[in-house]
């Protein structure tokens, strides 16, 4: 039998987190929880769910993330978001998963994302593939914004979902975009980018026509308008953030 320990990061997540230990219980070995500074109630919620509590300053996702898998006292590592959901197929997956030996050293899995009301099939928002079951002496998380599993060779999958419960409101979608954008300027700017002008003008556009007509996001109605208009308004301003990095940073280099 493969023990699997469930990692989570929190910061003030009382509303969603019920929900995700909920669905973990019974199916996980054990529950890991890293908080940075919650002031609600959900380091109570998390020891009530029988989670592990442990604190972090905050640093960033990826580090948040490889802490939690280094306090797991199990190698197997399922990591999850607050508000994130394993749906009713991924734990018999996993719970099949877990009576045979491993194939590979890490898995993927289908994330559907509930979306103002509903669920989105399309948009290039499904079936958005997250690695999430792995080995910790063989991948960890890397990157400062939309973190990512690094890991080497083939890749396992499991069948089901992983239901995510993302912006509940527009208002929410916007500021998260503004803080999302943000993080990604000052990653691109760290890693030496400097051309951002014509990509400010040219890649919203491609990536509307991506979203909306290509990734079929016109079939989830209002709300596939919502997404492409949103991930275009991403693009345009994580280049301007970087623009503006740039020339306060005085570069030279700032190339259109």
């Amino acid at each position: 039998m493969n023990r699997v320990s469930a990692c989570l990061i929190t910061l003030n997540e009382e509303e969603h987190l019920p929900r995700a230990l909920a669905s973990l219980r019974e199916i996980v070995d054990e529950i890991v929880v890293v908080d940075s500074g919650s002031t609600d109630g959900t380091e109570e919620i998390a020891r009530r769910g029988g989670a592990t509590w442990f604190e972090r300053a905050w640093t960033n996702y990826a580090d948040q993330k490889n802490y939690a898998a280094e306090c797991a006292s199990n190698d197997w590592v399922l990591s999850m978001d607050a508000d994130e959901e394993m749906s009713s197929p991924l734990q018999t997956s996993l719970v099949s998963w877990k009576k045979h030996r491993p194939e590979y050293r890490v898995y993927e899995m289908a994330r559907k994302t509930w979306y103002l009301g509903a669920w989105i099939e399309h948009s290039g928002w499904y079936p958005d593939f997250q690695k999430r079951l792995y080995r910790r002496d063989e991948a960890e998380f890397s990157g400062i914004v939309h973190e990512s599993l690094r890991s080497s060779g083939e890749i396992g999958r499991l069948s089901g979902d992983l239901l995510h419960y993302t912006v509940r409101s527009f208002d929410e979608h916007e500021a998260k975009v503004e803080r999302y954008t943000t993080l990604a300027a000052q990653q691109m700017f760290a890693e030496g980018k400097r051309k951002w002008k014509g990509a400010m003008w040219c890649a919203p556009p491609w990536s509307w026509f991506q979203n909306f007509v290509l990734r079929g996001g016109f079939i989830d109605g209002y709300r596939g308008a919502l997404i492409a208009r949103m991930a275009a308004r991403s693009v345009r301003l994580k280049y301007a953030k970087l623009g503006t990095l740039i020339k306060a940073a005085g570069d030279a280099g700032a190339a259109p």
